[in-house]
């Protein structure tokens, strides 16, 4: 019975610990602006520093189970740290999220908000960097000061 019980405690230990750790790894709405904020305030002072630094999967830009990623208003990603894929494409404007049932073409949400409102929020379905399985995230995007440019960082 003593051994029943010290497992069961352990392993409730275990299951209430990884939560905690897990919760603690998933970013916020509030980061996601600030990061996008800073990125875009790079980008400004120093466009090639800024792109080398989104582009790094190591760098400031990339923080718990999020990161921040670069495109241009006529929809070539310019950087990511992770999905490289997308850097190969002239143009990501047809491109559909992972929603099987009713896709949606993000790209061409993210500019939409990027340059008739400035900023906002876009959710879609997409996996998490290293996963194969779609979920919902919901992205904020900022357009660069008066450029081209858009810069956009989500959460799940």
């Amino acid at each position: 019975m003593q051994k029943l019980t010290i497992t069961l405690v352990s392993l409730l230990s275990w299951i209430l610990f990884s939560n905690v750790v897990i919760a603690a790894e998933k970013a916020t709405k509030d980061e996601c602006i600030e990061m996008c904020k800073a990125a875009a305030k790079m980008l400004e002072e120093n466009r090639a520093a800024g792109i080398k630094e989104i582009s790094n999967p190591k760098g400031k830009f990339v923080w718990k189970d999020s990161y921040v990623f670069l495109m241009d208003k006529s929809g070539k990603m310019l950087a990511h740290p992770f999905s490289l894929h997308l850097l190969k494409k002239d143009s990501l404007l047809n491109d559909t999220d992972y929603n099987h049932v009713k896709p949606k073409k993000i790209f061409e949400e993210f500019i939409y908000v990027a340059f008739k409102n400035g900023q906002g929020w876009v959710d879609y379905k997409w996996p998490r960097p290293n996963k194969k399985t779609p979920e919902n995230k919901f992205t904020y995007i900022q357009r660069v000061g008066w450029t081209d440019m858009l810069v956009g960082a989500g959460t799940y």
